[in-house]
């Protein structure tokens, strides 16, 4: 489904990815880990199309990534979640989630031209979206920076399903958030991913989190991919050599 081969990443005058090759399968839940600084948020933002790539190609189901906008990205059916969720503070949570709404417009328009039937053609907020957090459908009128980082952390995750999306990537979506919403997060990845069939890519550092939701796993060290496999093979071994601080 997506496929990333021998992409090089330059930020600054300093090459953050090296030859980075990476295959991620349609329906899977993969968690791309490391220690800080070994460059997952860059791979993502190449990935988003928020940061250009030196060399190398990024596909979507054989189709060039790489040569598109980050706009033409999400009208392809990818859904982000940045690492500090990137909420509008003030605007309300509905506001929040109806700026997708375009692009969702658009989407449904290509989808059912390709033939592929949708679940909910609505062109307005989903009620999906409240079935999985109904905390958002309570405080709709309450601005985006009153609420609490969890509540912040599911309104992002939200704002990025409302397009419909065909690939979820997240980035650190347990940052800072307490562990009731963590256990919330975690269940609606499993959802999503088991009962919608929707692909799944996260940055992770807890080890807990990953295992729990994780299908696979990725592994990063220096700008590159040093080990891949599916995440009951995530090894002690793997673990000390590249996650233990």
């Amino acid at each position: 489904m997506i496929a990333i081969n021998q992409v090089d990443q330059l930020y600054g005058g300093t090459q953050i990815l090296w030859n980075l090759d990476l295959n991620i399968e349609k329906g899977s839940c993969t968690c791309i880990m490391g220690r800080n600084g070994v460059g997952k948020t860059t791979l993502l933002k190449c990935l988003m199309g928020l940061l250009p790539i030196s060399s190398g190609e990024i596909l979507l189901n054989g189709n060039a990534l790489h040569k598109q906008t980050a706009e033409a990205r999400a009208l392809a059916g990818i859904g982000f979640v940045p690492q500090g969720r990137d909420i509008f503070p003030m605007l309300t949570v509905e506001e929040n989630l109806r700026i997708g709404l375009p692009i969702r417009k658009q989407r449904l328009k290509l989808l059912r031209e390709a033939g592929v039937k949708v679940k909910d053609e609505t062109h307005d907020i989903p009620a999906k979206i409240f079935e999985l957090f109904p905390v958002l459908k309570q405080m709709l009128h309450r601005r985006g920076g009153d609420l609490s980082g969890g509540q912040q952390q599911q309104l992002a995750i939200g704002r990025a399903l409302v397009i419909e999306p065909e690939v979820l990537i997240l980035d650190e979506p347990n940052e800072g958030i307490q562990p009731n919403i963590v256990k919330q997060i975690g269940d609606v990845i499993l959802k999503l991913n088991a009962e919608e069939g929707l692909t799944v890519i996260l940055v992770e550092q807890k080890l807990g989190f990953a295992r729990r939701v994780g299908r696979e796993f990725r592994l990063m060290e220096k700008g590159r991919v040093v080990a891949s496999d599916k995440m009951d093979n995530l090894s002690d071994e793997l673990i000390r050599q590249y996650l233990a601080v």
